[in-house]
């Protein structure tokens, strides 16, 4: 019984070590974000030549009013290309994309991935480019996007994150997803850069030096999370990620609990796949070379997501106090309710200062009666996750509800 009674003990101090640093974390960074980063802006500069880069995948809905809007940017238009990369789409949608003035190129893969469109469209487009921007096929960018990229490429970035923010808040899980977005966006972008570490990629509204974008991205072949794939690569090499807070890029937010199921597992299993494939590699480069950046991208792939840090760190905290006051001689405890009740405030402390105050409203305050729905799938995706690097999982846009 001792012995039981040990490894129970010693799974308890890992587990408030684990969310305790988790909270800590993003408090750190969600304080740091309360500065507003500012990247330098320069003016009357040379606009270098850039591919506007849209793959999509049976995303018929959205894909020719994306590519209309990708076409107004302030840029000069002889500076800039959009180009559509069509998989799977019906004929009616590629005539539409092909009256344009865009480039169109289509592909078709046994199985399809994102990284795989990408290196078909810039093999087929060669060299002519020195920046390559990625979109999503339902994202929006304002109209001074590429202005702002290219004046970080001004700046010696060769890899730069935009401010995606919710092009949608029909829903209470729209609402959620673009609340979870815009606090990622203040810790692990926003609050990072204040602290001079590199903004987190996103998957979309980022920009890359062509020649090295389409270099590094040969030796990517990640069926999901490509993004994360690509900034381990970036940051193990010491290329900083620049984050640019004016560079707005719309996104459409998950409207109905099957698709964020789908999309939390997708993340989920990027995450751990990737930490298990770093982790000493990031404890090496830590050590020896002093890369803070890759260990701290290493870490953030077996950190808590923020919706489970907090369903979790709430479940304990009560589970302890009832456990305290209502049996408390029958269970040996080898942490105090206390410990858990000041992790638990840490955490709400964290998500208080990361929200940003546009969301302080009622329509956020009804759409948080469906958190504990968002926890329970998150939560259920844990045990999920088998197989799920190994499938294209595709969220459908365009659908209203």
């Amino acid at each position: 019984m001792t012995i039981l009674t040990d490894i129970i003990h010693i799974i308890e101090y890992i587990l408030l070590i684990y969310f305790g640093f988790g909270a800590i974390y993003i408090l750190i960074f969600a304080l740091a974000s309360l500065i507003k980063y500012k990247p330098n802006r320069k003016k009357d500069i040379r606009q270098r030549k850039t591919a506007v880069l849209i793959p999509g995948y049976k995303e018929d809905a959205v894909i020719v009013d994306v590519a209309k809007q990708a076409l107004l940017q302030s840029y000069k238009q002889e500076q800039f290309d959009v180009v559509v990369i069509a998989d799977s789409f019906q004929s009616e949608t590629l005539q539409k994309l092909n009256d344009l003035p865009i480039k169109v190129i289509e592909v078709s893969f046994e199985k399809s991935t994102k990284s795989k469109a990408l290196n078909k469209a810039m093999e087929v487009l060669g060299d002519n480019y020195e920046i390559a921007c990625i979109l999503d096929a339902d994202n929006i960018m304002a109209e001074d996007v590429l202005e702002r990229i290219n004046e970080a490429f001004e700046n010696g970035y060769k890899v730069v994150q935009g401010h995606r923010v919710a092009k949608n808040l029909n829903t209470s899980f729209a609402i959620l997803d673009a609340v979870s977005e815009e606090l990622n966006n203040n810790i692990f972008r926003n609050g990072h850069r204040v602290l001079g570490l590199s903004s987190a990629l996103i998957g979309s509204g980022m920009a890359f030096d062509y020649a090295f974008f389409k270099s590094t991205m040969k030796q990517v072949n990640a069926v999901g999370g490509f993004d994360k794939e690509l900034e381990l690569r970036l940051l193990k090499d010491k290329q900083k990620i620049e984050y640019l807070p004016d560079a707005i890029v719309y996104d459409e937010k998950i409207q109905k609990s099957d698709a964020f199921a789908n999309q939390r597992k997708r993340w989920l299993s990027a995450q751990f796949i990737y930490f298990r494939r770093y982790v000493l590699s990031g404890l090496f480069h830590l050590i020896f070379k002093g890369n803070v950046d890759f260990f701290d991208k290493v870490y953030q792939m077996i950190s808590p997501p923020r919706i489970l840090l907090l369903g979790l760190v709430g479940i304990m905290t009560v589970a302890y106090w009832m456990i305290e006051l209502l049996v408390p001689n029958a269970v040996q405890l080898a942490v105090t309710p206390l410990y858990w009740t000041i992790v638990c405030g840490i955490t709400i402390a964290a998500f208080a200062f990361g929200i940003p105050r546009k969301f302080y409203n009622k329509e956020t305050l009804l759409a948080i009666l469906s958190l504990p729905k968002a926890f329970l799938i998150m939560f259920a995706s844990l045990f999920k996750l088998k197989g799920a690097n190994k499938k294209f999982i595709h969220t459908q846009h365009g659908q209203q509800v």
